[in-house]
This record gives structure tokens, C-alpha cells and sequence, in this order.
């Protein structure tokens, strides 16, 4: 990654471009003029405890802000938690969170790095995992260690409390991991530590505990947790609205199309590496009508897009979209498929599952009585309809927006 050259004023305005806490400003101004003046970077220090294996574009926010400081030439620290994994962040939940397996760990471990390297300099990234220092310290250690965090400080976390006062169990290792999280930050000599606005109170842990064992305390930074496609809640595999780091280049760009304008410029700022001043331009430009919103729309799709699987992916996927839903025209590379013919009528549902737009004859069903399904340009809202299977049949089958395949009985 090219080191860019910047002043301290435009430095500081990227780094704190799109932060909701920094713990203190005037210290990360301090340390970012230090560092260039003895010629050494900064330290910074992101946590990822590998309790699932994908990575949406939620979690790229705080990625994104490791990427910032890689471009000005500081060393960043992808630390996957596989100690504290084992632990399982408790932050914002209401119960016991499930321990997981070192296999599941490791496995869900080499999926982060695949999925972070899309938009991080492999060869500028440092990936540590904290089962190194945390899994090597003595029983002793570990009692003098949390003899320096008090319970009535780990109390002050709302989870914790919350649980406490409503009677919920909480368990005594669960007490241990911001205490686990802040020695990391000791063993690492972090200089900044970066993360969602709900790590705040961990990160300020970390802050305290290297105070007091002699080291300067560390930056703290925390990024926003970002809106889902519906623009109303965080966005979450399990809400369904979320765009998958691994998403293919069309259904990305599709989703991104989706978002709504005021959304938008939320996403300009943090998932892009537009300066705030470029942004605030360019929205500019769209409410004085001098640029239409659906263009700037595009440009952000083509630039998350192209982000995640280069430009000339980014482009296809473009044209695919301005052909499917601008121009409402069937795309090119429609798959085609070839199936027996039969005097016996298939249910289109087990069509739908043979030619691969649909992973299962429930979720067929549900597909076609949302009204998802579309036969030769035509919409089937029937979970029993059935299509001639003559040898010579074709059929041009359309399921949501972007999935399209031929088939043809032969």
C-alpha cells in the first residue's frame, strides 16, 4: 500500500473522519506528531474474536479505519481473540454467551484473514492471536493481574448490571474478559486501540490497566455500528439486512443500489475512503440538483464494489444492473440448464431447486408466494404450478432481482 503523504491537519481529519469516541484527540495529535518526528509508527491495535465465520460490511467500518492508518504508514494489528474466544464476548448480551472449540476458533480464524486482506495491505498487517501472551501467563500472574481491575469497575458495564439487577446468571470467567481484553493492549504496547461504539467500555479497560502498570495509556477510538440495508437496525445476518464481504460482485452492487438517499452519505462516509470534505461536496451537488442522487448512488456501489473485487468486477456488475433494472432487459450470461423431458408436468418449485435459484423446496415455495418468481417475464405466485416439460420447452426463469437461468427440456 502507497504511503500517503499528508499534513498533520489532513491526517488527523482521516483518522477521525466517521469516530464517535476518541479518548483523547489532543493525545492522538500528539502521538501521530511524535511518530513522524523519531520516524517510527504508531501502534494500532483491532480485536476480532472469530465467534463466526463472515464478515458483513458492519464490521469493515472499524477495518476501514485500520486501513487509514496503514496509508499513513503506521503499523496495524489484526488480533484474533482465539484466548478470548474461548471466553466469548459478553458485550450487550442478555445470557451466557456459548464457549467455542479451539477447531471452531481456528477454522473461523483463516475465514477473517481471506475476508480482511480485501481491504487491508497484507504485507503492512500485522495478525497476531492473543492465546500467545494470555494463554502463557501463571496462575499467579493471572490473581496479580486482576488484582489491578476492581469488580465495582467491571460492574459499571450496563450488561453486566442489567443482568445482575434482573436476576440473570452471570459467570465468573465472563467477569475476566475485559480484563483479558486490557492485557492484550499491555502485551501489545498498543498506542491506539479502535472498535464498535459498544467496546467503549472495554477499551477504556485497556486504557486504565496500562496506566497503571507504568505505560502510556493507550488512544482510545470507537467507530459507529452501522445501519443494514433497512436503514433502521444494525445491520445482522440474522435480520437480513446485510451485504456479506463475500457477496458476488452483483449481488453486492445490487444491494448497495437498494439504500435509501439519506442513507446513503452515511454509507459515503464509512465504508468509502472519501475525505468528509469530499463527501460533504458531493452531497452537496445532489441537493442543489447539479447531480442527480441515483448517480451518486451508482458511484458508491461501483466503490464499495470494486473495494472488495476490483474495478473492472465493479463494472460488470454495474452493467449487469443498468440492464436487468434500468433498461428491464434479460442479461447475457444467463445460465442455462437442460433437463429431461417428461409427459409428466413438473411443479416449478422442484425446477427452481434443479436449476440452483433456490437451495430448497420450502424456500421455493416461500419464493414464489412473495411473488419473487417470474416465468418468461411473467410472475407466479402459485406454490403448485406446474410447467409444460415437452422436449423442446424452454423456459427463461427469474428469481428476485439479479438470478436468472434458462432452462430447456430436451
Amino acid at each position: 500500500m502507497e504511503i500517503v503523504k499528508r499534513t498533520l491537519a489532513q491526517q488527523m481529519e482521516l483518522l477521525l473522519k466517521g469516530c464517535v469516541d476518541v479518548v483523547r484527540p489532543e493525545d492522538l495529535e500528539a502521538r501521530v506528531v511524535a511518530a513522524g518526528r523519531e520516524g517510527r509508527p504508531l501502534t494500532v491495535k483491532v480485536g476480532f474474536d472469530p465467534s463466526a465465520p463472515d464478515l458483513h460490511l458492519g464490521h469493515t467500518v472499524v477495518i476501514r479505519k485500520m486501513r487509514h492508518f496503514q496509508q499513513l504508514g503506521h503499523r496495524v494489528v489484526f488480533l484474533i481473540g482465539d484466548f478470548t474466544g474461548m471466553i466469548g464476548d459478553p458485550t450487550g448480551k442478555k445470557s451466557t454467551r456459548p464457549q467455542l472449540t479451539r477447531d471452531e476458533i481456528a477454522a473461523n480464524a483463516e475465514t477473517y484473514k481471506r475476508q480482511i486482506f480485501k481491504l487491508l495491505d497484507p504485507d503492512a498487517t500485522v495478525v497476531d492471536f492473543n492465546a500467545r501472551w494470555l494463554g502463557a501467563l501463571s496462575s499467579e500472574e493471572w490473581i496479580r493481574l486482576t488484582a489491578k481491575v476492581t469488580l465495582a469497575q467491571i460492574l459499571e458495564r450496563d450488561d453486566f448490571r442489567t443482568r445482575l439487577e434482573g436476576g440473570e446468571p452471570i459467570s465468573l470467567h465472563e467477569l475476566l474478559y475485559p480484563v483479558a481484553q486490557a492485557y492484550d493492549s499491555v502485551a501489545l504496547k498498543a498506542d491506539v486501540e479502535l472498535g464498535g461504539t459498544d467496546q467503549l467500555f472495554n477499551l477504556l479497560v485497556g486504557r486504565d490497566l496500562m496506566g497503571k502498570l507504568g505505560l502510556p495509556p493507550q488512544i482510545v477510538m470507537t467507530l459507529p455500528l452501522l445501519e443494514g440495508l433497512d436503514g433502521v437496525e444494525k445491520m445482522s445476518k440474522s435480520l437480513g439486512n446485510y451485504v456479506a464481504v463475500q457477496d458476488p460482485p452483483e449481488e453486492m452492487f445490487g444491494k448497495l443500489m437498494s439504500v435509501s438517499d439519506p442513507l446513503m452519505w452515511r454509507y459515503w462516509t464509512l465504508l468509502t475512503d472519501l475525505d468528509p470534505g469530499e463527501v460533504a461536496s458531493l452531497q452537496k451537488s445532489v441537493t442543489s440538483g447539479a447531480r442527480h442522487p441515483m448517480d451518486a448512488k451508482f458511484s458508491l456501489a461501483r466503490t464499495i464494489t470494486a473495494d472488495f473485487h476490483g474495478p473492472q468486477a465493479a463494472s460488470d456488475a454495474e452493467a449487469r444492473f443498468r440492464t436487468v433494472h434500468q433498461r428491464r432487459e434479460t442479461p447475457e450470461d444467463v445460465a442455462e440448464i437442460t433437463l429431461p423431458a417428461s409427459a409428466e408436468p413438473p411443479q416449478l418449485v422442484r425446477l427452481l431447486v434443479s436449476a440452483g435459484l433456490s437451495p430448497s423446496n420450502s424456500e421455493a415455495r416461500r419464493l414464489l408466494q412473495q411473488g419473487g418468481v417470474r416465468l418468461d417475464g411473467e410472475a407466479v405466485s402459485d406454490p403448485f404450478a406446474t410447467v409444460a416439460a415437452g422436449s423442446g420447452s424452454s423456459y427463461l426463469v427469474q428469481v428476485g432481482k439479479r438470478r436468472f437461468a434458462r432452462i430447456t427440456f430436451s
